[in-house]
């Protein structure tokens, strides 16, 4: 594959890429660059882990990048999740390495990695100090928002680890490119100014959209953000997140609980920049498929086939109903997530994961 189509691949998984030339003198030297995300495992998958990383991760993959897998034990233990239980929160890593399989994820050609294994090295350690030192604790705080948590609801001193962990997990880990969601972007961040001081490795920064959540775009007050960055803190508090269900639909939801969840969705007529129906049509079906079809009664113009989604986003502004957009998008996504939620109910081993995992307390 040439250059440009390797690029083009890559950039249409990013929203924000640090920097494209940097990324274009990584593919024209290494014909395989490596790359990274990291997962907390907590809680059932959602269509942002389920759908959504399995896509961006299956068009890298297309471009040459060998991807590693981050199963973030440590960081969720510190994070609190699944009540603080390392044991649980192993258990639920052993679930989501199921999900990604399930969802089509090719686990031979990408290498999967556990926080608990880098934590028994001194070096690693030795790492994570050396970050430290290098960071105020000003910017260690901004740096929490990376756990999905404010100063405000900080517990417990272990927290300042994380974002020193992260960073050195990068370093650790020997990436060309960090591949994480724009809502880890402080951590990326820091990660380049620390190569620059340190004379590591500099990373390039490929960070993907943040999928909304149904409830549509969340305002924040002045105090909740930082004015240079209040777009990019708008989408992170708007996202969907498996700890915040009402906003989230699950790979393990039935089409009826698909279907009811789209119809109570936020979806404005003629709204196409607030409208988390249109992002999964943009960022999940139009990814998976080629065709979107939306079925509609003949006396109301009948059905409709888009092959973009551009001509989809026009089409709703010039006043495509929101109920059938809601109908078509459910039923494409339900077929998206029939595959991952048989596989859950038919094999045994990932069916007692499940059950594992529906079991638990899920903490924030």
């Amino acid at each position: 594959m040439d250059i440009e189509s390797r690029l083009a691949l890559v950039r249409g998984v990013a929203e924000e890429i640090i920097t494209d030339p940097e990324l274009r003198t990584l593919l024209e030297q290494n014909a395989h660059p490596t790359a990274y995300d990291g997962f907390e495992p907590s809680g059932l998958a959602h269509l942002p882990f389920g759908l959504y990383r399995p896509l961006l991760l299956n068009d890298l993959l297309k471009a040459g990048v060998r991807f590693t897998l981050l199963l973030a034990d440590w960081h969720g233990w510190i994070n609190n999740k699944m009540g603080g239980d390392l044991d649980a929160i192993r258990r639920v890593g052993d679930y989501f390495l199921e999900v990604w399989s399930a969802a089509g994820v090719d686990l031979d050609k990408v290498k999967a990695v556990w926080a608990s294994d880098l934590v028994d090295s001194s070096d690693y350690w030795k790492r994570v100090v050396t970050v430290a030192k290098h960071t105020t604790v000003q910017r260690a705080t901004r740096c929490l928002s990376i756990m999905g948590r404010k100063e405000g609801e900080l517990l417990e001193s272990a927290q300042y680890f994380y974002p020193a962990m992260q960073v050195a997990d990068i370093f650790e880990l020997g990436v060309d490119i960090c591949q994480l969601g724009l809502d880890q972007r402080r951590a990326n961040i820091l990660s380049r100014e620390i190569a620059d001081k340190l004379k590591w490795k500099k990373p390039v920064l490929v960070h993907h959209h943040m999928l909304a959540g149904l409830q549509g775009q969340v305002e924040l007050d002045q105090a909740q953000t930082y004015d240079e960055q209040r777009d990019r803190d708008v989408k992170i508090a708007s996202k969907m997140s498996k700890s915040k269900p009402a906003s989230a639909i699950f790979v393990h939801d039935s089409p009826e609980q698909i279907r009811k969840k789209l119809h109570e969705a936020f979806c404005e007529t003629k709204n196409v920049g607030n409208n988390p129906v249109l992002d999964y049509c943009k960022e999940i079906i139009f990814r998976a498929q080629k065709e979107f079809k939306i079925e509609r009664d003949r006396k109301f113009g009948g059905d409709l086939f888009f092959y973009s989604y551009e001509d989809l986003e026009e089409a709703f502004l010039k006043g495509l109903h929101p109920l059938d957009l809601k109908n078509a998008t459910a039923a494409a996504l339900d077929h998206l997530i029939a595959p991952v939620r048989t596989h859950f109910e038919k094999n045994k081993k990932a069916k007692d994961l499940l059950q594992f995992v529906r079991g638990q307390d899920v903490t924030r």
